[in-house]
């Protein structure tokens, strides 16, 4: 929940890296937050009649997380140094998603690079995610 947030924090920031685990960790709890929100959707479109109404929150959850998912992807890319317009490689019908996917699972480049510090360094790692207690 913590990588979920921290994500949350850096709302619009595109700059610096991401690690595998922050960019998936968030991926996994927006995926179980939409699967409870269509859940609670049509449990709810047998009560009310305007199933159009009980989408509402669906739509505006995601229209909220596009930023911070974008933000994060951009990151995820910078962790291996490629610039966040490698994020249009998705637009490629098919093999785009595949190449973006492979991406994400990639792991990042070890060092610091041209977007920052290495994400996955022992001494920061709890300390960005705010559990090191100094």
């Amino acid at each position: 929940m913590n990588w979920y947030l921290k994500v949350l924090k850096q709302y619009a920031d595109f700059k610096g890296r991401a690690r595998r685990k922050e960019y998936w960790m968030f991926t996994l709890f927006n995926i179980i937050i939409f699967v409870v929100l269509f859940f609670m959707a049509g449990t709810l479109s047998s009560v009310i009649a305007s199933e159009d109404l009980i989408l509402i929150p669906v739509v505006l959850y995601f229209f909220f997380m596009l930023i911070p998912l974008l933000a994060v992807t951009v990151r995820r890319l910078h962790d291996q140094n490629k610039s966040g317009w490698f994020y249009c490689v998705s637009f490629i019908p098919f093999i785009g998603r595949i190449w973006l996917l492979i991406l994400m699972c990639t792991e990042g480049t070890a060092g610091p690079n041209q977007y920052g510090p290495d994400p996955k360094n022992p001494d920061t790692e709890l300390d960005e995610i705010g559990t090191l207690e100094v």
